[in-house]
């Protein structure tokens, strides 16, 4: 295409848009570089970019047959997705702040060289957005599903299996399903190729679509195979087989195995590629003008969101948090934790970890973690702030789901999660606790963690600052779960107020 006087400036320009949005969005990139370097599960987004380059070389041929052009409609784009990066970066999510810098990436082709060229390389440039490191939002789902298909199996193969959320025992011995369990990583490699080879082997968009079904359904099967495999070679071989180190290699030799199989199948079906018609290339222009527009216009969207946070960054509060003391109410005393557990919250600017014991001798705990001046190092919603981390070696969660309760005169719905002391499952005698989280943000609160997120953007961007905490209550569960409920619905009734209270004062203390 360089040989072609009609795209030496429009591709200059391009390039130079991009060193542009790579410049002033570094943070962002080398972040997300960076998730790409040291996660497994992540580590197919080293090989998209130069996987979408390498597609759009070969479309090479069908675009010297065709005039770029700039437009509006780009630019607006652009500017769409630098104002969500901007709403991303107020919240420290990772997540959004990388989908709209590849959103920048992607925009600049038709801002830059028209909606024709689009057209053409619209699947290498939707391709990049397979390198944005999203995901871990399944792994409690794929967990449960690979749980619950383990479990059924070997109860189908006549082994009993006693059962408390992802642990569960057989005769043999203990299992849990964790992380490393999940099938995320299968399935992430798998649909990452899966798309490739469907766009490059099938003209048809149903062949290319049942495709791509095909290789998000494999890896999960297939990991849901393995994990069942895996327990049944340990319980075999008494426990000397696929226990360790091999454990991961079964399971990887495994799903090579079965994807080899899936592409080999999937080859049968190949079209041939048509034969790109001659076409008579454009016409030598000069409008070299309107490319400079273009930057210029580009440079200033880009530039917009970085003007806007410095302004909002300057409006959030440094000082240091000193959190104030939650009031004794309605017969509620303080005394030691009921339990040895601390939620694992990372960052925060401070913390508190109190008990409180109720007038009938009914005994909970409450953690506060408080932030202030977030980042992404230290942020209020983050997916490492768990109760208890999988790598737990003294708790273990078992279960989650939803409680409702009253918090002042707002009804509230609070996550609920149970967990039990690292033992034996048929063990009556370990400790069990039962846990409600919310979040406090805005002078407001809320179980959801987008909901938390967007109040807390809200609430910068007002220039009240970004000040939150999420808050734990909890209390033994040795009894029924109903009974454990009731005493934490007490604890909110009574000591609801005094908590929001103490929250408000801390704010106020800047």
């Amino acid at each position: 295409m360089m040989k072609n006087p009609v795209w030496r400036v429009p591709l200059l320009t391009l390039l130079v848009v991009w060193g542009l949005v790579l410049v002033l969005y570094w943070p962002t990139a080398s972040a997300m570089a960076a998730i790409w370097w040291r996660s497994d599960t992540y580590a197919h987004g080293l090989v998209v970019p130069p996987a979408a380059l390498w597609l759009m070389w070969r479309k090479r041929a069908q675009l010297a047959t065709v005039t770029p052009s700039p437009t509006v409609l780009g630019l607006l784009g652009m500017l769409g997705a630098a104002l969500l990066w901007l709403a991303g970066d107020l919240v420290a999510v990772n997540a959004v702040t990388q989908f709209a810098f590849m959103a920048l990436i992607v925009c600049a082709v038709p801002a830059l060289l028209g909606w024709q060229v689009t057209r053409l390389l619209l699947f290498p440039l939707l391709y990049l957005f397979l390198a944005v490191p999203v995901g871990d939002f399944m792994l409690p789902h794929l967990m449960e599903w690979t749980a619950d298909f383990t479990v059924a199996a070997l109860r189908l193969s006549g082994i009993p299996v006693y059962r408390e959320g992802l642990q569960f025992i057989i005769p043999s011995g203990s299992w849990s399903v964790v992380e490393a369990c999940s099938g995320i990583r299968y399935l992430v490699a798998s649909f990452t190729v899966g798309c490739l080879f469907a766009y490059i082997n099938y003209q048809s968009l149903r062949k290319r679509l049942l495709f791509v079904g095909v290789a998000i359904l494999v890896p999960l099967v297939a990991n849901w195979l393995r994990a069942y495999m895996i327990v049944m070679l340990g319980h075999l071989s008494g426990n000397t087989l696929a226990t360790g180190v091999d454990h991961l290699v079964y399971g990887w030799v495994f799903f090579g195995l079965v994807i080899t199989i899936m592409f080999m199948i999937g080859a049968r079906w190949a079209d041939r590629a048509p034969a790109t018609p001659w076409m008579q290339p454009p016409a030598i222009g000069t409008a070299g003008a309107r490319w400079a527009v273009s930057v210029v216009l580009a440079l200033v969207v880009l530039g917009v969101p970085h003007a806007l946070n410095w302004q909002l960054q300057g409006q959030v509060h440094q000082g240091v948090v000193q959190l104030q003391p939650v009031a004794a109410q309605a017969g509620w005393q303080s005394t030691p934790p009921p339990a040895n557990w601390v939620p694992a919250y990372e960052a925060a600017n401070a913390m508190s970890h109190a008990g409180w014991v109720g007038p009938s001798g009914e005994r909970v705990g409450m953690h506060v973690a408080y932030y202030r001046a977030q980042n992404y190092e230290r942020k209020l919603v983050s997916s490492t702030n768990v109760l208890v981390r999988s790598t737990d070696e003294t708790w273990v969660q078992v279960s989650g789901g939803a409680a409702s309760t009253q918090l002042g005169s707002e009804p509230l719905t609070v996550q609920r999660a149970e967990l039990r002391a690292q033992g034996s499952v048929l063990d009556a005698d370990l400790q069990r606790l039962a846990a409600w989280q919310f979040f406090w943000v805005d002078g407001r609160v809320t179980a959801s963690p987008t909901k938390a997120k967007l109040w807390g953007a809200w609430q910068k961007i007002r220039g009240l600052g970004d000040d939150g905490a999420i808050v734990v209550l909890y209390t033994p569960a040795s009894q029924r779960a109903d009974v454990a409920d009731a005493v934490l619905q007490s604890f909110v009734r009574d000591q609801g107020a005094a908590l929001l209270s103490s929250l408000r004062a801390t704010q106020s203390r800047q």
